[in-house]
């Protein structure tokens, strides 16, 4: 998947990655009462500011109210800033 957007300055464009279907004790949580995943993939990044290794392709962490929604081609993104994301997930 290209994004033909590139974001200005540190802002970075971040794919949310969804969890799996929740069960609290047996019950199954309905999409509507679900919480948006914390998790996402970069998929854009603007020139400035930019930390020593951060890159498209990482999978970070961020807080519940973080960034921007934005529909690009019909899919959902957040822009955010990059002193918004809280860490990058290292695969083992």
């Amino acid at each position: 998947m290209a994004v033909k957007v590139r974001p200005l300055h540190d802002r970075l464009i971040v794919e949310r990655i969804e969890e799996t279907e929740q069960k609290v004790g047996g019950i199954i949580i309905p999409d509507t009462a679900k919480e948006k995943p914390q998790q996402g993939k970069v998929v854009a990044v603007g020139k400035g500011k930019l930390k020593d290794d951060g890159t498209a392709g990482d999978k970070v962490l961020f807080g519940k109210y973080s960034g921007q929604e934005i529909k690009l081609d019909g899919d959902e993104y957040l822009i955010m800033r990059e002193d918004e994301i809280l860490g990058v997930l290292e695969s083992d």
